[in-house]
């Protein structure tokens, strides 16, 4: 007996279907031993305005208790001092400037370029859902948001800052939302509803506060809590960070009940120092006892808040060698059981190897920085800058142009604040670092926008 005659066209979809149903497969059979990926970014905050860094006028209970029972890299980094480039990075697992996103997009098609692959394109393709909730700032055009970069849920706003209280400009996906009570109370309950949402999956879930960038917008119930804080920026800075800590623990909250708590990496960083000179928006942070701001190389603008948790798989403690918010992205790939290819080109490191002590060695030879003329390379405790000194004028102005520092050589271990230029009398190390910075310095390309000569800002907003 002949078997049918099947035309070409017909095995082909067989075999496609066959390829496809092998390749959800996979991913539903893996899926029960990943865990799932939290990752927290506060925007603006001070180095000093947390309790697990000494905090002593705003307690932030719900955040210091995810400090214990994880890790704190004590010299915790991000690889730029402005909101949008840091995110870039994190998103790409790549530094900034390889791609040209070194300074803030504004409109004209700007914002994260399409040939460059995100953290939630990376595990969508390995079956998690994935959500963005709060901050964006990567891109306005349609083709730039998140729906189309990976993210299947999206509750938040495109630009670089928001109004707390007022719905415009407020997107679930791609269409406006009609009411809001208060941003950072808004995105946490999004965050609660979509982590119980997919308690039997695995998921990535970004959570991009807009606290504490301004406008200073606070409720009043927080405001009144915190009444004996004179200074009233403070006061409001106070209370919008109180807030984030409240939607940070109903998160906790949440897996717990849920049973999610034990699967879950959890990360927190704030996306850069925060803004106390002359030149930003100054919010009341506190970034004792860092010398340096938000848009400045020192560190003040790049050293933040920085935890890992994973219960069962990291103790709690601390971690003193230099890391880098890049890393989060391999070290979510890691526990993801994600491959990493080639062609990625990630630069940051798995921590987990390295907090857990399996790897003795320092994650990174040395971490490097770009900010327009601005510069700065860390490697061990020494460290060479070139930075927005107009923190160190007597005048100056929001929008004054920068006045770039000569180059600093500074020792951070005797020198945390970076008083003390040792350039002049150690001129080998200095020429060795910059050595080293122009080999990094090498492989990045021109910025696609933004930040004309000594300014270094982009679009704010």
């Amino acid at each position: 007996m002949r078997c049918p005659s099947i035309p070409l066209s017909a095995w082909l979809a067989i075999g496609l279907a066959i390829g496809s149903m092998a390749h959800q497969s996979v991913a539903q059979s893996s899926s029960s031993s990943r865990p799932n990926v939290l990752i927290i970014v506060g925007d603006d905050m001070g180095y000093a305005d947390v309790g697990f860094h000494g905090c002593k006028d705003i307690p932030t209970p719900n955040l210091d208790a995810l400090a214990s029972r994880g890790v704190r890299f004590t010299n915790g980094y991000v690889s730029g001092p402005y909101c949008s480039p840091t995110r870039a990075a994190l998103m790409t697992g790549r530094y900034q400037q390889r791609f040209g996103h070194e300074f803030n997009p504004g409109g004209n098609g700007q914002g994260l370029p399409r040939g460059e692959s995100t953290l939630a394109d990376r595990l969508q393709e390995v079956g998690y859902k994935t959500a963005l909730v709060g901050k964006w700032h990567l891109g306005n055009a349609p083709e730039l948001r998140p729906p189309r970069r990976g993210f299947q849920e999206f509750f938040g706003f495109l630009g670089g800052s928001h109004s707390y209280f007022e719905s415009q400009g407020i997107l679930r996906g791609d269409q406006p939302i009609e009411a809001l009570d208060y941003t950072t109370d808004a995105f946490g309950k999004e965050a609660v509803a979509f982590i119980e949402r997919h308690r039997k999956e695995p998921w990535f879930l970004y959570l991009a506060f807009n606290a504490v960038h301004t406008p200073m917008h606070a409720t009043v119930e927080r405001l009144e809590k915190f009444a004996a804080i004179e200074d009233p920026q403070r006061r409001k800075y106070a209370a919008m960070m109180s807030a984030m800590d409240d939607a940070i623990g109903s998160l906790q909250q949440a897996l717990k009940t849920t049973d999610q708590e034990s699967r879950t990496l959890i990360a927190f960083i704030s996306d850069n120092g925060g803004p106390t000179m002359q030149g930003v928006t100054v919010n009341g942070s506190d970034n004792t006892p860092l010398r340096g701001s938000k848009r400045t190389t020192l560190e003040g603008g790049v050293r933040v808040p920085f935890v890992l948790s994973w219960p069962g798989v990291i103790e709690p403690g601390e971690y003193h060698q230099p890391v880098i918010q890049i890393d989060l992205h391999a070290t979510a790939l890691a526990a993801c059981q994600v491959p990493v290819k080639p062609e990625w080109k990630l630069e940051g490191v798995d921590l987990v190897p390295y907090v857990t002590g399996s790897i003795k060695s320092a994650p990174h030879e040395a971490l490097y920085w770009r900010f327009g003329p601005q510069m700065a390379i860390r490697k061990g405790d020494w460290k060479l800058v070139k930075y927005d000194a107009t923190a160190d004028a007597v005048a100056g102005g929001r929008g004054a142009r920068a006045r770039v520092s000569s180059l600093k050589l500074y020792h951070l271990s005797e020198d945390i604040h970076e008083d003390t230029d040792l350039s002049a009398q150690m001129p080998e190390r200095v020429s060795q670092l910059q050595d080293d910075w122009d080999r990094w310095n090498a492989a990045n390309v021109a910025p696609l926008w933004g930040g004309g000569p000594g300014q270094g800002q982009g679009q704010e907003k």
